[in-house]
């Protein structure tokens, strides 16, 4: 019978699969209209779709499971961002990291590629018995604020290490949506 880790993982990478083939299939039909939500969705803004296939746990903790991640970002022209992220957290949960606001500072330290970049918003999915691992949880539900750095290797694409509080560090991977 498959572990609930392994469901969780499961699921995970299917999303991974399925923003992927989205990706390819926009490219695909690139002579087609975009969809009027689509259109909207992306109207003066970068697209991105993050995927995170490691994070280092500062505690060596024999509960921890492997965290995978998925999600969307919009950057908007002013340096704003937003998104949605999906991931099984540290004890194979899924959970859901909703960020409707967040920032990018570009050519930090006089380095034109290096970007810090900060999002603050609601996480959902720390339960039983595992409530007490983030702060100001309230039947699931957490403010989050997460500080990263990243590296534009290639245009649109970077490389991202984001600072999960006392917990650990997320390595991360954005590639352009189009």
């Amino acid at each position: 019978m498959p572990t609930c880790k392994m469901l969780s993982i499961k699921k995970v990478c299917c999303l991974a699969i399925g923003l992927i083939v989205a990706q390819l299939s926009c490219a695909a039909t690139a002579k087609q209209p975009a969809p009027g939500f689509m259109a909207e969705l992306a109207r003066d803004k970068v697209l991105s779709w993050q995927f995170s296939p490691y994070t280092h746990h500062f505690s060596d903790n024999p509960e921890h499971k492997t965290v995978v991640l998925v999600g969307l970002e919009r950057e908007y022209a002013n340096q704003k961002l937003d998104g949605l992220a999906l991931f099984s957290n540290s004890f194979g949960q899924p959970t859901v990291y909703l960020y409707p606001w967040g920032g990018v500072y570009k050519s930090i330290l006089g380095v034109e590629r290096l970007s810090f970049k900060w999002t603050a918003g609601l996480l959902y999915g720390y339960r039983e018995p595992y409530e007490d691992k983030v702060p100001l949880n309230y039947k699931g539900f957490s403010p989050a604020v997460i500080p990263a750095l990243a590296y534009e290797f290639k245009h649109g694409w970077s490389a991202q290490v984001n600072v999960l509080g006392t917990a650990g560090l997320m390595f991360q991977l954005s590639a352009p949506f189009k």
